[in-house]
C-alpha cells in the first residue's frame, strides 16, 4: 500500500516540474540554432552598381534594403534593450553614437549611485516598422517604430520593488533613430536617438 503512494508522489512531483519547466520556456523562449550574431547582422551595405561604395540616398532604400534593415534594427534592439538593463554596456558600445552612450552610461552611474537594481525580461517584439528616412549631408538617418514586450522592475538595496512588476508583462513602445554615414565602407549604424 506504500508503494502505490510513493508513485503517485512521483508522479505528481513529476507534472510540477513539467508545468514549471513549461512556464518558464514560455516566458523565457528557447534557442533554436538559428539566432544572428548582432556584429554580422546590422551591418548592411544598401544595393550598389559598382563596388566602389558609391553614395546611398533615398531611391538605393528600396523594400529589400528596408527588409534587411529591419532584421538587424530588431536584433540591435533586443541587444541594446538586455544590456542596458544589465547595466554592461561593452557588447553594445559599437551600436551606439557617442552621445547615446555617454546618455547610457550617465543613467547606468545614476542607478548604481543610488543602490537600484534593473530586471528586464525581454518578451518579444510585437512589431517594428520604418517611421521615415532621409539624408542629411552624409548622414542617412531612419527612424524606426518598436512595439516589443518586456518584464521590467526597478529594486532599491533591500530589494524593495521601487517601480514595474517582477512578473506583468507590459507593452512597451519605442522610436529609435539609426544612422550611418554614406561615405564610410564601414557598413554599421548606429542608434543616435530614442524617444519612449
Amino acid at each position: 500500500m506504500n508503494y502505490s503512494f510513493e508513485y503517485i508522489d512521483i508522479i505528481l512531483l513529476a507534472m510540477i516540474a513539467g508545468f514549471i519547466f513549461l512556464r518558464l520556456r514560455g516566458i523565457l523562449g528557447k534557442k533554436t540554432g538559428h539566432e544572428e550574431n548582432i556584429g554580422t547582422t546590422f551591418a548592411h551595405d544598401f544595393p550598389t552598381k559598382k563596388e566602389n561604395h558609391q553614395k546611398i540616398d533615398e531611391t538605393n532604400f528600396d523594400e529589400k534594403a528596408k527588409d534587411d534593415f529591419l532584421k538587424g534594427a530588431k536584433i540591435a534592439y533586443e541587444t541594446i534593450i538586455t544590456s542596458f538593463a544589465s547595466g554592461d554596456l561593452k557588447k553594445i558600445k559599437t551600436l551606439l553614437d557617442k552621445k547615446v552612450l555617454n546618455d547610457f552610461s550617465e543613467a547606468i552611474e545614476e542607478r548604481k549611485n543610488k543602490g537600484l537594481t534593473s530586471e528586464t525580461t525581454f518578451i518579444g517584439i510585437n512589431s517594428a516598422d520604418i517611421k521615415n528616412y532621409n539624408q542629411i549631408n552624409n548622414k542617412f538617418e531612419v527612424k524606426v517604430d518598436f512595439v516589443s514586450e518586456i518584464i521590467s522592475c526597478v529594486k532599491d538595496r533591500d530589494q524593495k520593488l521601487i517601480s514595474g512588476s517582477p512578473e506583468k508583462i507590459k507593452k512597451v513602445y519605442d522610436t529609435w533613430k539609426f544612422s550611418r554615414n554614406v561615405k564610410s565602407i564601414n557598413p554599421n549604424w548606429l542608434l543616435v536617438d530614442t524617444q519612449a
